[in-house]
């Protein structure tokens, strides 16, 4: 559950937040007692890049030339 904090206490206390936000507390800001912003973890990183992971998902004509109508749309703007 998220905890709402003024801006003026989160200025006050900015690095004690931070914490609670790694540790994995989400804290909203409010700005005259409405939301204003979130302050939230990172997501994980999700590791290394894996080269051909999408092999198969990706639709070849994707890749093909442009059929001349479409390209000269383009080139016309």
């Amino acid at each position: 559950m998220a905890v709402m904090i003024n801006v003026h206490e989160a200025k006050t206390h900015f690095s004690r937040l931070l914490e609670q936000a790694h540790a994995g507390q989400e804290i909203v800001l409010a700005k005259a007692g409405k939301p204003y912003a979130r302050l939230m973890p990172l997501a994980p990183n999700s590791g290394k890049r894996q080269p051909g992971r999408l092999v198969g998902q990706v639709d070849d004509a994707f890749f093909d030339a442009l059929p001349e109508e479409e390209l000269a749309a383009w080139e016309s703007k």
